[in-house]
């Protein structure tokens, strides 16, 4: 339960992240008005707080993983909300980045304890 759980708050972390950007993306580049900015602070804020709600204690391993799902997700946004094209090199630079986040939330235990 714990690996979809942490599964979980990455998607949910992405979307209130990649969202709110966009949002306020919306309200200054695309003139979509204060009201898009304004939810997209709400969503940025709401973002911080999913993070927070991961098992493991430590701010940096958690921010550190959730770059690669920031990568994965922001492509994915822009293929399913703007209609961007990647090509090949998106989709491995995206795999590379959600291999490598993978790699640090999930390490076994002894090999995440800091050195000594």
């Amino acid at each position: 339960m714990t690996t979809a759980r942490i599964i979980l708050l990455f998607v949910l972390a992405a979307v209130a992240e990649i969202g709110g950007a966009w949002l306020i993306w919306q309200a200054v580049r695309e003139n979509k008005g204060w009201i898009f900015a304004l939810l997209g602070v709400v969503a940025l804020g709401a973002y911080g707080f999913v993070a927070a709600l991961q098992p493991d204690a430590n701010f940096g391993r958690v921010l550190a993983a959730y770059g690669g799902v920031f990568v994965a997700g922001s492509l994915a946004w822009g293929i399913v909300i703007d209609g961007f094209k990647p090509t090949v090199w998106d989709y491995v630079g995206s795999s590379v980045a959600l291999l490598g986040a993978a790699i640090i939330i999930f390490a076994p235990a002894s090999a995440a304890a800091a050195p000594e």
